[in-house]
């Protein structure tokens, strides 16, 4: 799974325990797979974040430098490594 579909199974989670005709076992259900979703999307995200900072590592000072990333951007990427492979 990617993480722009695990986002967006996520989002159609909340919207689903948002409703109040959802039954005690099905809202228990969604709640179990959107726990399950945060942890991987919280995965992804740190995999993400160390590879930047491997790539932004400065050659010459060996310092490591990490700049902010937006939740756009990060999908941006990753839907351009999809289309490139």
């Amino acid at each position: 799974m990617k993480f722009d579909q695990a986002l967006q199974r996520l989002e159609e989670i909340v919207k689903e325990l948002e409703s109040p005709d959802v039954p005690l076992e099905k809202a228990l259900s969604l709640f179990e797979e959107g726990i399950k979703l945060v942890k991987f999307c919280t995965k992804k995200l740190s995999e993400v974040e160390r590879k930047i900072e491997v790539i932004m590592k400065d050659e010459q000072t060996q310092e490591l430098t990490t700049e902010e990333i937006s939740e756009e951007e990060l999908l941006k990427e990753e839907n351009y490594g999809e289309n490139s492979q």
